[in-house]
C-alpha cells in the first residue's frame, strides 16, 4: 500500500500568466509556494486539504474531462465574489437534486470548475458514528 503523504493537481496551462492571473487574482487562490523564474515558473496554491501547481506550458488545452471540485461555505458569496472579480460564471448557484449547491464556471483554458455548497442537512456532514 502507497503511503500518501499529500498531493497536488498539475496543470499545464497554454498560457501561463493568464492562468495564475485567474487562479490568484480572480478566484483568489492563496499562494502555497512558487518556484523557478520566467513565464513557466511554477506556482501552487491551496485547494483546501489538496494544491494545485499551474507550471510549465502546454501546446494544447489540458484534457477535456478535467474538473476541479472548490468546496466553499457559501455558493451565493462566492458568486457575488467571482462577479465582482470579472469571472464569467457558466451556471449560477443551484440547489442539485442531490442535496448540493453547485455553481459553475471555467478557467482561461476551459477547465470546468464546480463551486460547491454543502449544506448543512446534506448527507455529506453527517457520520454515522461519529
Amino acid at each position: 500500500m502507497v503511503h500518501v503523504l499529500s498531493s497536488r493537481m498539475l496543470l499545464r496551462p497554454t498560457d501561463p500568466e493568464r492562468s495564475r492571473a485567474f487562479y490568484g487574482q480572480a478566484l483568489g487562490l492563496s499562494v502555497h509556494r512558487e518556484f523557478g523564474t520566467g513565464p513557466e515558473r511554477g506556482t501552487v496554491y491551496f485547494l483546501g486539504g489538496g494544491f494545485l501547481e499551474v507550471s510549465g506550458r502546454s501546446g494544447t488545452p489540458p484534457a477535456p474531462g478535467l474538473r476541479l471540485w472548490l468546496q466553499v461555505p457559501d455558493a451565493e458569496d462566492a458568486h457575488r465574489e467571482l462577479t465582482a472579480a470579472g469571472v464569467e460564471i457558466l451556471r449560477p448557484p443551484v440547489r442539485e437534486p442531490w442535496g448540493l449547491v453547485e455553481m459553475w464556471t471555467a478557467d482561461p483554458d476551459g477547465v470546468r470548475i464546480c463551486v460547491v455548497e454543502v449544506p448543512e442537512d446534506h448527507p455529506m456532514r453527517y457520520r454515522p458514528g461519529i
